[in-house]
């Protein structure tokens, strides 16, 4: 009885993970709360195409391209240091974005965001491993902990939406300031530092490799799919891919690499990233141009297209608290390949929208979608740590945070690209969006229709190509997945799913 007790959490360790969930939640929101705000944006900073991604996605790339290294650095200096200096920077970009009067500004603060958003994702989830010393309560904190950044997710736009039908479109970022000042009180109170005693430091060139190639490649296929190909963009993108060749090959020379690149030789592991990435790629692109398809063109009110995402979100917060308990009934293996088929459907559902309607298409997609959304999110991790041996269970939970996060700003990065290539090409070519299109004054109704029809048809490619992607993917994961590794779900088989791990010590 006695030992039963010992190994019962505390309260503070029950305070200390609400305390520690409120900044993930904010890294979580912040990269889709701005999916419903973009409309209002570009009117109030008038935003180019290509500034327009970019200050949707650039948070999501600085965020997965500084993961690994900021886990680095955490277990070498302190994780609790690291997270009150990130929840500062989070805290002052937040403040900064709100009041930028400018894309350019707001870009640069969205970065900074980004940057602490990296530094505080590993360190939270390290800070667990003192919490809840236990294994099972320690799978279930993790447990909270997924199902916390998913409901960030999930609700980054209805939070946007609700603030933006009362308030001026800064207010999507100073909702972070009463959280990251609440956390910052109470941290030092509830948490103690941790360090982890690994060998090898952060290697710097493979930082800049990674976040620079990423950084120009995309930079260079927005620019064309938004102004047509040039020199620019062209050698822009050919500069990025060698920087990111060059840092692939990097990594196999390292001892202590920041990816380690020879897990992938595992078909599980492979398999669980790719279901990490690419559910996030879908999600973020179409609820990205599903929020200005509501808006734009059904002219909803951004508070009611908040509402329409209420029943997506509710199903995708839901699967992922309950897919630990479905997946000890069903295993691992079903669980992805139903992932990636609902996903599959959910999108193809978005195809009968149109200009005039579409709705309950709309909630119905979300809805099938979110089932898959949910199971991602909440499996993703522990399948790639599960897949590998225990010593390199670290370098795994690494990659697979890292994917979610690359997932999202991808999806916005070459999805949205697609949808805005598809507006340039079908579109009255007047302007690169559709936004700044029907800005124009005196516009005839012809070249409205044939704008938003060629939106919508970008929207249909984008929802087409994911669901098939998803569906591929699905049919790999039947052929590829073997039945033998996927059985129940056990807590306390599950390795702490977290970057950098290793023997932590408590300063």
């Amino acid at each position: 009885m006695s030992q039963q007790r010992a190994q019962s959490p505390s309260l503070r360790a029950w305070l200390g993970l609400v305390v520690v969930l409120g900044p993930v939640l904010l890294v979580s929101m912040d990269g889709s709360i701005l999916f419903l705000a973009m409309p209002r944006i570009s009117q109030a900073v008038s935003p180019t195409a290509d500034q327009a991604l970019w200050i949707l996605d650039i948070y999501g790339f600085a965020v997965g391209s500084l993961l690994i290294a900021f886990g680095n650095i955490g277990d070498r200096y302190g994780r609790l240091k690291l997270l009150m200096i990130g929840a500062t920077v989070f805290g002052i970009g937040s403040a900064g974005a709100a009041f930028a009067p400018n894309a350019e500004l707001l870009i640069a603060f969205r970065g900074l965001m980004g940057v602490a958003g990296a530094t505080l994702l590993p360190s939270a989830l390290a800070v667990l491993s003192e919490l809840f010393p236990d294994p099972r309560r320690r799978a279930q904190a993790i447990g909270i902990f997924a199902a916390g950044f998913a409901a960030g997710f999930a609700i980054g736009p209805v939070v946007g939406g609700a603030l933006l039908e009362r308030l001026w479109w800064g207010s999507v970022f100073l909702v972070n300031i009463p959280v990251i000042g609440l956390f910052l009180l109470l941290a030092p109170v509830l948490l103690r530092d941790v360090r982890a005693t690994r060998p090898g430091g952060v290697d710097v060139p493979s930082v800049v490799l990674s976040a620079g190639g990423l950084l120009l490649a995309i930079y260079g296929i927005k620019h064309a799919a938004a102004e047509g190909l040039s020199i620019v963009p062209v050698a822009t993108a050919v500069a990025g891919s060698c920087l990111l060749v060059w840092f692939a090959r990097r990594q196999r020379r390292l001892e202590h690499p920041l990816i380690e690149f020879s897990l992938f030789r595992d078909r599980v592991f492979t398999i669980a990233i790719i279901t990490g990435l690419l559910p996030l790629a879908a999600w973020s692109a179409t609820a990205y141009l599903a929020g200005i398809y509501l808006q734009s063109i059904l002219g909803t009110t951004v508070l009611y297209a908040a509402f329409l995402a209420l029943p997506g979100a509710a199903v995708l917060t839901t699967t992922c608290i309950i897919t630990p308990a479905v997946v000890g009934r069903i295993g691992k293996r079903t669980a992805l390949i139903v992932c990636h088929f609902s996903i599959a459907a959910g999108l193809l559902l978005l195809l009968p929208t149109g200009v005039t309607g579409g709705i309950g298409w709309y909630i119905a997609s979300t809805a099938v979608a979110g089932v898959g959304y949910g199971i991602s999110f909440s499996l993703v991790a522990d399948t790639a740590v599960a897949a590998v041996p225990t010593e390199r269970a670290g370098s795994a939970g690494a990659i697979a945070e890292t994917s979610n996060e690359l997932g999202n700003a991808l999806g916005i990065a070459l999805l949205g690209s697609l949808a805005a290539l598809i507006f340039r090409i079908q579109g009255p070519d007047l302007a690169p969006t559709l936004d700044e299109t029907l800005q124009l004054p005196d516009l005839a109704p012809a070249v409205v229709a044939e704008a938003r029809a060629a939106f919508i048809t970008g929207l249909h490619t984008v929802a087409a190509v994911a669901g098939l992607l998803h569906a591929a993917l699905g049919i790999l994961a039947l052929r590829w997945l073997p039945r033998s590794e996927f059985g129940a779900y056990d807590p306390d088989a599950t390795p702490m799913p977290q970057v950098g791990r290793a023997e932590e010590r408590v300063g």
